[in-house]
């Protein structure tokens, strides 16, 4: 069995990348790794939130909640109700974490009598809007930052350690969604133009695919923790839709 696990993991490295389909420069691949080394910057003089919520940060492929927590700190201090997602780091979906979150986010919801805006990070993203589309009524808002939830799921320089990790390719994921599919509470869409992991129209979208999409310079990793994308979320939670 796990000769074959292997065996499968293998092939799904070496499928090529798709003609046609566009996918950021090594220039700014490389760019995330430096960034990486520069550190990052707390935002300073936070203003008490218009409309304090529960908030349920989930991190990216990879990603342990940790890298998030600058701009958990920050939500909090602004008066929100800040919330890990409660599964350590993020190594892609199956049908036992992802009925976890759907339950963590409908006792989050009751708790609070309230419901939960989900601030998700590139995969987190995806688990986001998947969650927010079968179970509506538990979510106030969804948030993503560099979600890759528009247009070829290769459009990206991580589908094939997605595919390592996860053992599954982009095309199958082993539970039944339409990440393009826009949920039916308020969706907007941090994306960035330097973005070196995901293609910036794949993480902008189009118009039905989401309620707005907002442009930030930053990394791709930098959506985690960077000043400018903090106080964008902090601007997006404020806003009653």
């Amino acid at each position: 069995m796990m000769r074959s696990a292997i065996v499968r993991r293998a092939a799904l490295a070496r499928e090529p990348h798709p003609e046609g389909v566009r996918k950021p420069s090594l220039r700014l691949f490389f760019a995330e790794l430096a960034s990486l080394r520069r550190g990052g910057k707390k935002l300073l003089g936070i203003k008490a939130a218009l409309h304090p919520q529960p908030v349920m940060l989930l991190p990216g492929f990879g990603a342990h909640p940790n890298r998030m927590r600058p701009m958990a700190e920050a939500l909090a201090q602004a008066g929100h109700e800040v919330h890990e997602w409660g599964l350590g780091f993020n190594f892609g979906p199956n049908p036992h974490n992802f009925e976890f979150l759907m339950r963590r986010v409908g006792a989050l919801a009751r708790r609070h009598r309230a419901p939960v805006t989900l601030v998700g990070w590139s995969l987190g993203g995806l688990f986001a809007r998947e969650i927010a589309r079968r179970q509506p009524a538990s979510v106030r808002k969804v948030i993503t930052m560099g979600t890759p939830f528009s247009g070829d799921p290769r459009a990206n320089n991580a589908w094939r350690a997605y595919q390592v990790v996860t053992g599954h390719s982009v095309d199958a994921p082993p539970i039944e969604c339409d990440f393009a599919e826009k949920p039916p509470v308020p969706t907007v869409a941090l994306w960035s133009p330097r973005d070196g992991v995901i293609h910036p129209r794949s993480a902008c979208g189009w118009p039905h695919e989401r309620d707005r999409a907002v442009a930030i310079r930053c990394s791709h990793l930098g959506f985690a923790s960077d000043p400018r994308v903090v106080a964008e979320v902090l601007r997006q939670l404020d806003i009653e839709d």
